[in-house]
């Protein structure tokens, strides 16, 4: 983790000579200020966090549904209108980052507790699982942020899977986004997102690389430059004339290909992928179901949001809008997923065969508090 937020911050600071905002100092502040969260939760039992999920339910879709009606509103040239952003002590705040790590924990009880009840594969409680997940993955599309609705889909199906729910419940749920996916191309998506599903496999179409198809192009282009070993930190001159737009964020990985070349390129890769491997981990020594699905709801974020944003700079995949997981700058993506390591963080603190200090639950604490009156 130390590693990744130094190699985020290393890029930034080339990013900071073209823009009119320091990227660098902020996300210096959120890295600092993420890593001591992330500290104080690994210490405290992710038990007594999650015994609150009936308050962290609320919270989550009240701001969903405050951003929704009272949010700030982006719109681009493209017919982009999404209303996912709230003002937040002077600074935008977009909401749907702190409520995929709320929906970690949420969902996780919810699986823990039909485990439990062994009710984990009941048609019943099957749907109300995909009820509970449907709830988030809705209030983003409706907000416009169609990004954030797929990484919540996709969390919900490796938390579904890793808690145990049987596979034909997924093979059902295949078939049913297989015949619904003519009634969302005609009737649920915006023209400029078939657009941006079209353009990446005709970029070679003069007309779409001046317009729909300009960020990607020009992202494939700064990538390439780099060939090897790139042109070195501080010295590309693609980078400090801004011709990527959102080089800051959504396209960082096209800085670090043509500062730091191939090379570069494959070390952000391997260093997600060693840490997503490092969360699975975790998972296999977790104490109980509900540390098990947290990791498993943690691994699916990073895992989506990394592959779609590789995918889209290097033009394979369409622009969804979500940024590289801790390197792109953005205090609220960047905060909210230094929660959810300090958590992952607190499942492996909380482990059976775990011989470290931490902060007791508060079932242990009410327990010997009982023993000491008695």
């Amino acid at each position: 983790m130390l590693t990744i937020s130094t190699f985020s911050l290393i890029l930034l600071k080339s990013v900071s000579r073209a823009m009119n905002t320091d990227y660098f100092k902020t996300q210096l502040v959120v890295t600092v200020a993420g890593l001591l969260a992330a500290l104080v939760l690994s210490f405290i039992d992710y038990e007594s966090i999650a015994s609150f999920w009936y308050l962290i339910a609320g919270f989550s879709v009240f701001i969903m549904l405050y951003t929704m009606f009272f949010g700030i509103s982006v719109q681009g040239s493209e017919g982009v209108n999404a209303r996912a952003w709230i003002s937040l002590a002077g600074r935008t705040f977009q909401t749907s980052e702190l409520v995929k790590i709320c929906f970690m924990l949420t969902y996780a009880k919810h699986i823990s507790v039909l485990r439990v009840q062994n009710k984990i594969n009941h048609p019943l409680h099957v749907v109300l699982l995909a009820l509970h997940a449907a709830v988030p993955v809705l209030l983003c599309h409706v907000q416009g942020d169609d990004g954030a609705a797929i990484v919540f889909f996709f969390m919900f199906l490796c938390m579904s899977l890793g808690g145990g729910v049987q596979l034909r419940y997924f093979i059902l749920l295949g078939a049913l986004v297989a015949v619904s996916v003519p009634v969302l191309w005609k009737f649920v998506l915006s023209e400029y997102q078939i657009k941006r599903f079209t353009s990446v496999y005709n970029l070679d179409d003069p007309s779409i690389q001046l317009n729909e198809g300009y960020q990607q192009v020009q992202g494939r282009i700064s990538i390439g430059s780099g060939q090897l070993t790139g042109k070195g930190l501080f010295n590309g001159p693609r980078v400090e004339t801004n011709l990527v737009t959102f080089q800051h964020s959504d396209f960082i990985f096209s800085v670090a290909g043509e500062e730091l070349g191939f090379i570069g390129c494959t070390a952000i890769i391997v260093l997600l992928l060693v840490y997503l491997l490092r969360v699975l981990y975790i998972a296999s020594k977790a104490r109980d179901d509900l540390g098990r699905c947290m990791c498993f709801g943690f691994f699916g974020l990073i895992a989506l949001q990394s592959v779609s944003n590789i995918g889209m700079c290097l033009a394979l995949l369409p622009v969804m809008g979500v940024t590289l997981p801790f390197f792109s700058a953005g205090g609220s993506s960047a905060v909210c997923l230094y929660l959810g390591f300090g958590l992952i963080q607190s499942v492996y603190m909380h482990r059976p065969d775990a011989n470290v200090p931490h902060l007791r639950s508060t079932r242990t604490l009410k327990m010997n508090f009982r023993k000491l009156n008695a």
